[in-house]
């Protein structure tokens, strides 16, 4: 009887042990605004544009670099040291086109010095839980503030502007896309700080993209025998539907596991939900 009381006791401490970082970790998680996709009756003059940067998001409490998961980003202390104080939001970045780069680099412990000096911090906004800094117009003032007293020139502001109309949005989405970028931000210029997915933030890209968690492996056929066919995922709405395109070979014999968050892209979506022309893109790789 004392030997199963004990037996008992050790399995709660060792559950205890595993569960505790795990819901610390979990308590870490910044709250972040997220974006929805720009609408057709959206004013767009009342919004400030910038790239949208396929890299990794980031948030900088002025002492720890987290991902948005809210786990620690395995960064390099020097890299780390060269960042202000005061509390940032923005994107690891190296490059149009390099995300796949960036995310090994960013998700390697221990870091490698040579890697990070490659890797950019891009600052589009200042987290404001107290609402002091004013509007997002009166922020991005802030920043390019912050960050030319920092004078790094791996930490850079991402850079805000207006538009005319959506003619003159459009044009500068043509012109973007041409040069390899991945599309547009629309941050509206009065907005206070705020938190959560909302339309003070929008996105427009040529495609767009979301993502959704992996719930089965579909077994493929003729070519794809005996590996992955298509992924069944789930969006967070509930609708669940299968991923069969934009895999590499690789990818279909190493498939993402069950439970794992996918990003996609689609056309638009059917009456029922389901995306149209849905390719999958990548892992959500944020630890």
């Amino acid at each position: 009887m004392i030997t199963t009381i004990r037996q008992r006791w050790f399995a709660a401490l060792a559950l205890f042990a595993f569960v505790l970082p795990a819901c610390s970790a979990w308590a870490r998680e910044p709250s972040l605004l997220l974006a929805n996709v720009l609408g057709p009756h959206v004013d767009v003059t009342q919004y400030l544009v910038s790239e949208k940067f396929d890299g990794v998001r980031a948030v900088w409490d002025g002492k720890t670099l987290r991902f948005r998961s809210g786990r620690d980003v395995p960064a390099p202390a020097w890299w780390l040291a060269k960042l202000p104080a005061t509390p940032l939001d923005g994107e690891l970045w190296l490059a149009r086109g390099k995300f796949d780069e960036l995310s090994g680099i960013v998700r390697t412990s221990p870091p490698v010095d040579a890697d990070w000096q490659r890797v950019n911090y891009l600052i589009f906004e200042l987290p404001d839980e107290a609402g002091a800094l004013g509007t997002f117009e009166q922020r991005y003032s802030r920043i390019q503030e912050v960050v030319a007293r920092a004078q790094w020139a791996s930490l850079r502001v991402v850079e805000q502007t207006r538009v005319a109309d959506r003619t003159e949005l459009k044009r500068r989405l043509d012109r973007l896309v041409k040069a390899g970028g991945e599309g547009l931000m629309l941050h509206l210029a009065n907005a206070p700080y705020v938190t959560g997915r909302s339309d003070v933030l929008l996105k427009l890209k040529p495609l767009l993209d979301t993502e959704a968690t992996v719930v089965r492996h579909v077994p493929g056929k003729g070519r794809n025998a005996g590996r992955l066919g298509a992924l069944e995922v789930r969006t967070r709405d509930g609708i669940v539907f299968r991923l069969g395109t934009g895999f590499s070979d690789a990818q279909r014999d190493n498939p993402p596991p069950v439970g794992s968050l996918v990003t996609y892209t689609y056309r638009d979506v059917t009456p029922s939900g389901k995306p149209r022309f849905a390719s999958f893109l990548r892992v959500r790789d944020d630890p």
